[in-house]
């Protein structure tokens, strides 16, 4: 088999597969997340709980955290379903039809502004 051959079945195999969920087993983005106004209005509010960018809107994440996510895996419950959304969201470049969504309460904002 050539090298051009096995490069397309990899790529095939690739797209073939949602990103994956290795925390607790469900795969990508249910289709019905994004459909749910309350869902995005929670999406565009939620911030990243932990790690590097703790207390940081998820869509301020920066792209390459999203997607090591999508290849890692989610963690479990909604904010799992949320980076799922939000990868899509950046894979589509439509981060700016949440921005209006943002509540601009104290507590939200850059990170560094935050309120206690």
């Amino acid at each position: 088999m050539n090298l051009s051959k096995r490069i397309e079945e990899a790529l095939g195999d690739l797209e073939e597969r949602p990103p994956g969920n290795w925390r607790d087993g469900a795969s990508g983005l249910d289709p019905d997340f994004l459909a749910d106004p309350e869902a995005l209005v929670r999406l565009a509010n939620t911030r990243m709980p932990f790690g590097k960018y703790s207390g940081r809107l998820l869509m301020d994440l920066p792209e390459a955290y999203v997607v090591w996510f999508a290849k890692q895996g989610y963690p479990r419950g909604e904010l799992g379903a949320s980076l799922a959304a939000m990868y899509e969201i950046k894979a589509n470049g439509m981060e700016a039809l949440l921005r209006p969504l943002v509540d601009l309460s104290p507590y939200n904002g850059a990170p560094d502004q935050m309120s206690p």
